[in-house]
């Protein structure tokens, strides 16, 4: 029972997913990519950045803020996403329930997206241009920058 509710599962994600994907930009092309900084990128750099008292106090509330967040939202998906699996596992699928679970998933998943981006906003306007200058040069960005084939930012 477990297996086949496992198999019924993924193959609801799959179908959400490549239907998703068909709407999405072409792949390499992600517009967020390159103009946000990692927490940990951040942390690890933060003797060279400069951090004032004052920003590492309110990053570190910030980042302990969103892990809150985030730790709450990912016990809810979990839950709904194996109610999702119930419903789906049964011989008999009731459309109606099916899809109003999955919006209930769909809307916690964007309610997760939108704590890791509230949080990525707010640690980038907490840093000055020269911090973020900084963190651009540094190997990791210039990395993903050249993964995700997006041109240097000008300033």
């Amino acid at each position: 029972m477990r297996s086949r509710l496992r198999t019924a599962v993924t193959g609801l994600l799959v179908v959400v997913a490549t239907t998703g994907s068909a709407q999405q930009p072409p792949p390499g092309h992600d517009p967020l990519a390159g103009n946000f900084f990692p927490p940990e990128l951040i942390m690890q750099h933060q003797q060279a950045l400069g951090l004032n008292d004052e920003q590492r106090t309110y990053l570190i509330g910030e980042i302990q803020r969103a892990q809150g967040q985030a730790t709450g939202v990912q016990w809810r998906l979990q839950g709904a996403l194996e109610k999702l699996g119930a419903l789906v596992g049964q011989e008999r699928v009731d459309e109606g329930q099916v899809l109003s679970q999955l919006d209930s998933l769909l809307a916690l998943e964007r309610e997760m997206k939108r704590i890791q981006i509230t949080l990525l906003v707010r640690l980038k306007n907490r840093l000055t241009s020269q911090q973020q200058a900084y963190l651009e040069s540094t190997p990791q960005m210039v990395e993903q920058r050249l993964r995700r084939q997006l041109p240097p930012r000008e300033d």
